[in-house]
């Protein structure tokens, strides 16, 4: 634990001293979404209303409660304290997982994995607000193996902090325990927005905020036109809607096709779900993980923040002795470093399609492809196919049938 703890407080350091531009990182300021637009919402959110003439507020209503978190430091400035506060939320998480290592059948390598991660990633981890929904998130996970209500009301807090917190609730065990994670999910969601929407004019404004987004220069899609460009294709990358995406002739269609990959996804989340025999004290774990894994991958917006979500999930799975995600882990690891060079490092080498820019994305997104597929493979066999099998070779005088149409009994 102690050199968890030494590793920890020497990687905060410098990312603390990285945002606070003591350090100056390579590539462009990543906190300027915290010191302009964040503390421009905090503005407007504050007066009791959510910023309802600004298309970048693309956030569930409780995101809200992030953006207005650093008043509970009023003797520091804005972008300060919502530093420490991010700061304070990555310990939160690292303490969860140190405390789960330490008990029986659990593993320290989650917090490990948790303090490698996030070190990796750079100091936009502190630049966003989504450590804090990873926190969430980790929690809502740890808790629910012996607290499905507890793990239901934070999966739906989460999901009205950024939405894809949701997805933790797929590897519910059924029966009794879905029902009290879910129940208490809708629950919370719907009470929290109720209350927003009862509080605050616009809560519900950010669904329409994302209908004429193109596809993010980073997304998997992209690489269509990271290529394209260099073969002649009319169109133009320029911020939009808060991120550099293109835009132009078949951005349309690319989208599209990424949100019929995203409905597939959740096709083989809802048939892997229908058809699991067995289960580990990681599944609930490992599934959220995948799950997380595939709408990363197939999402039309692959931002660099979205790795720490990986992390999050991943450091969980590897918390539990019994996971088998290691490997998938270990290339979303690698995926983190590869997103740190690529942003914000090197990021006008992506924005100018060149050849170094389009490899960090070939690497980077193949390596989440490359994850993606081995998790499902991995959740699959272990949960469904290991199962059935053991179930064939367990049943005494099975029946079979030879080539030649013959039957014959097996031996007992």
């Amino acid at each position: 634990m102690a050199r968890i703890l030494t590793v920890w407080v020497l990687t905060r350091t410098v990312l603390l001293l990285c945002v606070l531009h003591v350090f100056t990182a390579p590539g462009p300021d990543v906190t300027s979404d915290v010191s302009v637009i964040y503390q421009g919402w905090y503005e407007v959110l504050r007066t009791g209303t959510f910023p309802l003439d600004d298309v970048t507020w693309q956030y569930p209503p409780a995101a809200a409660l992030a953006i207005l978190s650093p008043a509970l430091l009023p003797f520091l400035s804005y972008a300060t304290a919502f530093f420490v506060l991010c700061l304070l939320a990555d310990a939160a998480v690292c303490g969860l997982l140190l405390y789960t290592g330490r008990r029986p059948g659990k593993s320290p390598r989650g917090a490990w994995f948790w303090v490698v991660g996030v070190a990796l990633l750079g100091p936009i981890v502190y630049a966003r607000y989504d450590v804090l929904v990873t926190a969430v998130a980790v929690a809502a996970l740890l808790a629910g193996a012996r607290h499905p209500r507890a793990m239901g009301a934070l999966a739906g807090f989460g999901a009205l902090l950024k939405v894809w917190p949701v997805l933790l609730l797929v590897g519910t065990p059924r029966g009794r325990a879905t029902r009290r994670s879910w129940t208490a999910a809708a629950g919370t969601a719907v009470g929290v927005t109720l209350t927003f929407l009862v509080a605050m004019p616009g809560a519900l404004a950010f669904l329409t905020f994302q209908r004429d987004r193109g596809t993010e220069v980073e997304s998997l899609g992209a690489l269509v036109f990271h290529l394209a460009r260099h073969l002649g294709w009319q169109g133009e990358v320029r911020l939009n809607y808060g991120s550099v995406e293109f835009l132009g002739p078949y951005v349309p269609l690319v989208s599209t096709v990424a949100q019929v990959l995203s409905a597939a996804a959740f096709g083989w989340l809802l048939v892997w779900r229908l058809r699991a025999r067995a289960r580990s004290a990681s599944t609930l774990a490992d599934a959220a993980f995948v799950a997380v894994l595939l709408f990363t991958t197939t999402s039309r917006v692959i931002s660099p923040q979205y790795l720490l979500w990986l992390v999050g999930a991943a450091a969980v799975c590897l918390a539990f002795r019994t996971s088998r995600m290691e490997r998938p882990a270990r290339l979303v690891l690698v995926a983190t470093f590869v997103t740190f060079l690529e942003f914000p490092v090197w990021f006008s080498h992506v924005v100018a399609s060149d050849p170094l820019g389009i490899a960090l994305l070939l690497v980077r997104n193949g390596l989440l492809v490359a994850a993606t597929l081995l998790g499902c493979r991995t959740l699959w066999r272990q949960t469904v196919s290991e199962p059935r099998a053991e179930e064939r070779r367990s049943m005494p005088g099975q029946v079979s049938r030879a080539p030649s149409g013959d039957t014959y009994a097996s031996a007992p």
